[in-house]
Parts: C-alpha cells; sequence; structure tokens
C-alpha cells in the first residue's frame, strides 16, 4: 500500500528524530521522512503509484516506528479456545503493536522445527501483525533435555525460553547458552526458583501474611538471577532477563551491565501499575507470576527504565477461560491478557510524569528490536513501513466487549485511560484505524 502520513508529531528514537514531519510510504516501504512532503515533486515514483496515494492526516498525533511486544502468549497450537493467532495478532493491532514474539509454551510445546514452521506459516495467513516465534530452551519445557537449538534457529525463533517455568539445572542452561551463542541468539530467562516459590499465589509480605496467602518471596526470582547472570557471563551468551519484579533483581542487573556483562531486562506493564494491595479483592485476574510486589519494587523498577536498566516493556500477554480464572485464588492459573491496555497504561505513566515519553516509545521499538535482532524499531527509509500512531489525549473506559483478545481476563476492565494507539500500520497495511 501506499501511504502519505502528514503533519505528525514524529519520534524515532533509533534515528534520534522528534520532529514535525511527513512519511511517504511506497510499496510497503518507508520511502522518505521529511517536512512538507508532496510526492508529485518525488522523481522515480511511476505516475500510477501516485494515484493510489493515499493520504492520512495525523495532525496532534505522534507517528512511531511500529511498537514490538517481545513476550507474548498465543496459546496456538493446542489451545485455540483461549486464543489463536488469528484473535491474538488482532489484538495486538488494536493496541498498536505491529510485532509480536510468542513464547513456546503451546500445546505442543515449539521444541521442534515443525511447530515453529505451523507458528510462522499460520500467522501470514491469519496474522494481522508481524509474529516471532520464541522456541523452548528444553524438550517439552521439562528441563531434562535440551531442543534442538540450531533447528530452531534456522527455522526463524528469534530467541530461546522456557518461559512459565526456570531451568533448575545449571549445567543444561550452560550448554543452551553455548548454542545460542553460535547463532547470536539471547536466553530469555523467566527467573524463579521452585522450591522457593513452590505453592505460592501472591508476593510474600505483609498483605499475604494478612490474607493468610502462602508467598512467593522476592529472593525465589532474584536468586536465579544471579545463578543465570553469572552463567552467561561464563558462556559469554545474551541473556534477557524477562517480566523482572523486584527491586533486588535491578540491583544485580545494574550490577552486570557496570561490568559490560550481555544483559538485558524487561518488566511487564503491570509490575509497573499494580501492587500486591491489589490482591485483598482476591480478584484472581491480579494472579500473576512474578507477582504484584509492593511499591517499592515498582518504583525501583521504574528507576530502572529511566536508566536504563531495564531495556523494554512488554505485556507477558497470557489469555486464560473465565472458567478456568472463575475458582479460589489458590487454584486460579497465573497471569492476565494485555496486548490491548499495554500501551495506555505506559502512557498513564507519562501523564503522571513517571517516565518521559521517549523512553516508553524506544521501550516499544529499538529495545526490543535490537535485543530480538529484528530489523524492525525505525522508520529509516528503505525499512518496512511498520507504523504506530497514538493519540496521547484520547479518553476511554476499558470494556471487555471491545476486547479482540478471545479471553477476557483482565484486572484493568472498568479503568478510565489517557491516550491510546489509533492506528497500526504493518508493510504499508493498515490494520487497526480508530477513527
Amino acid at each position: 500500500m501506499n501511504l502519505l502520513i502528514k503533519n505528525g508529531r514524529v519520534i524515532d528514537p533509533q534515528n534520534k528524530i522528534d520532529d514535525r514531519l511527513d512519511i511517504l510510504v511506497i510499496n510497503g516501504k518507508i520511502s522518505k521522512v521529511s517536512k512538507n512532503i508532496v510526492p508529485q515533486n518525488e522523481t522515480g515514483i511511476p505516475s500510477e503509484t501516485l494515484k493510489e496515494i493515499k493520504e492520512i492526516d495525523v495532525a496532534g498525533k505522534i507517528v512511531c516506528p511500529g511498537f514490538i511486544d517481545m513476550h507474548t502468549h498465543l496459546r496456538e497450537p493446542g489451545r485455540e479456545d483461549e486464543e489463536t493467532i488469528r484473535s491474538g495478532t488482532l489484538a495486538a493491532a488494536y493496541g498498536g503493536f505491529t510485532s509480536i514474539a510468542c513464547m513456546p509454551n503451546t500445546e505442543p510445546v515449539n521444541d521442534n522445527k515443525a511447530v515453529t514452521d505451523f507458528i510462522i506459516s499460520k500467522a501470514k495467513r491469519e496474522g494481522s501483525v508481524n509474529v516471532f516465534p520464541v522456541g523452548s530452551i528444553t524438550k517439552g519445557l521439562e528441563g531434562k533435555q535440551l531442543s534442538e537449538i540450531g533447528d530452531l534457529a534456522e527455522t526463524g525463533c528469534v530467541g530461546f525460553s522456557d518461559d512459565g517455568k526456570s531451568v533448575q539445572n545449571s549445567e543444561l542452561l550452560r550448554r543452551a547458552m553455548e548454542y545460542a551463542k553460535m547463532f547470536s541468539l539471547p536466553i530469555i530467562s523467566h527467573c524463579e526458583d521452585e522450591t522457593l516459590a513452590a505453592n505460592g499465589a501472591m508476593n510474600e509480605g505483609f498483605v499475604s501474611t494478612e490474607l493468610g496467602i502462602k508467598g512467593i518471596p522476592n529472593i525465589a526470582e532474584e536468586i536465579v538471577v544471579a545463578r543465570d547472570i553469572l552463567i552467561s557471563r561464563m558462556a559469554g551468551a545474551h541473556l534477557h532477563l524477562t517480566h523482572l519484579s523486584t527491586a533486588g533483581s535491578l540491583e544485580l542487573v545494574k550490577w552486570a551491565k557496570n561490568l559490560g556483562y550481555k544483559v538485558t531486562s524487561d518488566a511487564a506493564i503491570h509490575h509497573l501499575i499494580l501492587t500486591d494491595e491489589a490482591l485483598r479483592t482476591y480478584d484472581t485476574n491480579l494472579k500473576m507470576k512474578p507477582p504484584l510486589r509492593t511499591q517499592k519494587d515498582i518504583d525501583a523498577l521504574i528507576s530502572g527504565l529511566k536508566s536504563g536498566l531495564i531495556d523494554a516493556i512488554v505485556s507477558d500477554h497470557a489469555p486464560h477461560l473465565l472458567a478456568e480464572k472463575d475458582v479460589e485464588l489458590n487454584n486460579a492459573p497465573f497471569g492476565i491478557i494485555g496486548l490491548e491496555t499495554e500501551v495506555s497504561l505506559a502512557l498513564s505513566l507519562v501523564h503522571k510524569n513517571l517516565l518521559d515519553l521517549k523512553t516508553v516509545i524506544s521501550s516499544f521499538t529499538v529495545n526490543p528490536a535490537k535485543i530480538l535482532s529484528l530489523d524492525k524499531g525505525s522508520l529509516s527509509v528503505g525499512k518496512d513501513a511498520d507504523i504506530t500512531i497514538l493519540d496521547l489525549e484520547r479518553e476511554y473506559k476499558v470494556d471487555a466487549k471491545n476486547f479482540k483478545s478471545l479471553s477476557k481476563n483482565s484486572p484493568f476492565i472498568g479503568w478510565n485511560l489517557k491516550g491510546r494507539p489509533v492506528a497500526a500500520i504493518v508493510g504499508g497495511k493498515i490494520v487497526y484505524c480508530l477513527d
């Protein structure tokens, strides 16, 4: 598709752009980013193409490189009752994302070439956005035997993770890192000591004690963060620490980065917004892993985003059926959906002056693109025209009826939010437009 996006405030952290500019898209690629573009004055554009250019006026809005969520769960294959590649990518588009990475805990697990091929081909046929599979570190996510790392990498996996579980066997994790290094891909680590976290349903602290609910202590995360950093140093591999939730984890990341280790990290949006105090309602849509922590931890995570200790914001989009969540807290599965509210919640932190806009945009664009070695995350000429458009002033109430995800397990239903994506463009094609 050919587009002329006019009069927007273009923010492209990769190219250090923040200006009122136009963007010309020809044949799905960025053709020009400049002031006052007149297509008829451009050389090399056939007259037939000029007739097909659709002009979009985005005055008053923010135009960014297409947003990337590097941690989602699409459930297909195996749990199409919770989510499908079609519904999950549509939810991503409505959430302002043009690319997502999906975790391997499908049924069957994405631990082999056949499952990776299925995800990629299904996404191309039915998906609204770009989908990049993450392969499992171990076969069946069982933590006993390495997956075929080479086959997964060559088939199209952009990283490796046993997300939902931590690889408890340190020797096995070392070998995984050494293999991943050969393909210049990251190990994406879910950091949790299973013995310390066993049977916990929320953060261990004052609130869990009051409620009589077994908690998951901070050290359950931090002890594995420390171990994985040390193993990555030994292997010389790229370690990405996902959905970090504690102030102590950030201290360890700071130590590793200061020493020059190849360590990156992300935080899930809900860990930047909610504390364990919310669990006083016993709402199972507040049960997630890692659990909601304290205000001290939120403050540390936000500070980590400002300083660059945290590189990306993710949704950890984890769909579950109402029947699965409509049980006692201790029996409910962990996880919430987040693709459709993530950007607005991040913008709420901008409105509260807790984060600046460029930090938020970087965490959704250039940073995840670099971590996963994606040729995305910028508006450079010649690149795919993946574009997200934001309206910082648009107010709305979160309504489950409007969700494109098949599941509705969100704690943010009923919240009034300010700022949202109003359009998503993938390869020059408008896949979502609010107006």
